[in-house]
């Protein structure tokens, strides 16, 4: 199948997802009909996250997490996630603001989410749930407030680590409407239970999945700063006018590979290959994915003709669903835990493979955009965050600039 033909079929296809979503601004005189006079509109994903497992559990409380939307529109929807629970997940009295500040919530900003017109969902466990849509517009680049009560118990608690962004529990109860900050008295790194936000905008904005491991999930940025590489990516975007513009979800998990690893506390998620369909391909308005995954499985042992395999098999996958996929090139390790000289040499036979098979439908050279010319097999010093791996706000600055934007439009 030509590329060209995967962007047709790619036109047609229809994401949908379950039950579970909600929204933050008051509807205005200006909805979907004006969007649709341009041409019609979709469904996409403007901000998303990959399912990992907290430790511990919950029990009748209220989490806020924080999130910012990459691209704006209409009816705003929440999906929320028991992916790795053990038991039904019951939330109710969930509510979207706009962030004020830490956990404090703009006043008059707070609006209740329904699933199915209900004010409670029950989520089974392995299963998620979108939230009935919440009219109005939203805004590109808004931060959002997601808070939902606890209902008895979680179980194991289906989150995103390493997020990067503060997140906050409650003292006991339901806090969900309030829009101090006065009972959120506790911080956490993790998003619990949020998966995806969605709006509906013009039928030419669509979404970039950008599908890793700690250097997509930005480890060794500013955290509450969103300057993780697909934030910048996704300015860039949000400058250009409206038809040009794509949203942006980052399904980047700490310590995630290509090949191995499965959902479990403390893990790194379950590995790329597994979780495609889940946190990508079922994420309306996904267009285009953007790998960028394999310095953990180099590490444990895997070696380039294997994690090219498993390229492969993620590339027929994406193609088969009619989207296309952008090789990443992966970054420099020199001077980390993670460097020997083996696995150097195997890293460029994977950069090698990505940069010359044409496999891939594009090419992100995020190793030329980040690499000391002196000692290429390292990153540059302004761009290191100090592990000689992750590379800090500058280096992902540097990323989020390396990709040429129609690339990513795959059209």
């Amino acid at each position: 199948m030509t590329t060209s033909s995967l962007r047709r079929i790619g036109a047609s296809i229809l994401v949908t997802a379950t039950a579970a979503a909600g929204y933050v601004a008051a509807p205005d005189s200006a909805g979907p009909a004006d969007l649709a006079a341009s041409g019609g509109t979709h469904l996409v994903t403007t901000w998303g996250a990959g399912d990992d497992v907290a430790g511990g559990t919950l029990s009748d409380v209220t989490v806020r997490n924080i999130l910012r939307t990459s691209v704006g529109g209409d009816d705003l929807r929440i999906r929320l996630s028991n992916a790795n629970g053990d038991q039904p997940l019951v939330l109710d009295s969930i509510y979207v603001g706009r962030q004020q500040s830490g956990a404090a919530v703009v006043p008059g900003s707070s609006r209740q989410l329904t699933f199915g017109g209900k004010t409670s969902v029950r989520i089974p466990p392995g299963s998620m749930a979108v939230s009935d849509p919440l009219r109005g517009k939203v805004s590109p680049k808004q931060s959002l407030t997601v808070s939902a009560h606890v209902v008895g118990t979680s179980g194991i608690i289906t989150a995103h680590n390493r997020a990067m962004q503060h997140s906050y529990k409650s003292a006991s109860g339901d806090h969900a409407a309030d829009e101090s900050a006065t009972a959120y008295q506790t911080e956490s790194s993790a998003w619990f239970f949020l998966n995806a936000a969605i709006v509906r905008a013009p039928e030419q904005v669509q979404t970039v999945a950008t599908l890793g491991d700690s250097i997509t999930s930005s480890v060794g940025t500013t955290i509450d700063e969103n300057r993780r590489w697909p934030d910048v990516l996704a300015d860039r975007y949000s400058s250009l006018p409206e038809h040009r513009r794509l949203a942006v979800s980052n399904e980047g998990i700490s310590g995630n590979r290509v090949l191995n690893g499965v959902a479990k506390a403390g893990s790194a998620g379950a590995n790329a290959l597994s979780r495609l369909d889940k946190d990508v391909l079922t994420k309306p308005g996904v267009r285009t994915v953007l790998l960028l995954e394999g310095i953990n499985d180099i590490y444990a042992g895997t070696t380039a003709d294997e994690l090219i395999d498993g390229y492969r098999q993620l590339i027929a996958r994406v193609h088969a669903s009619g989207r296309c996929i952008v090789g990443g090139t992966l970054t420099p390790v020199g001077g980390s835990f993670v460097f020997t000289e083996e696995k150097e040499a195997e890293r460029q036979k994977v950069n090698q493979f990505i940069r010359t098979s044409r496999e891939f439908d594009g090419v992100v050279d995020f190793d030329a955009a980040t690499r000391d010319p002196a000692e290429p097999a390292r990153l540059q010093a302004a761009y290191n965050g100090g592990d000689g791996l992750h590379p800090n706000d500058a280096g992902n600055f540097a990323m989020g600039n390396a990709a040429d934007l129609d690339t990513l439009r795959c059209s």
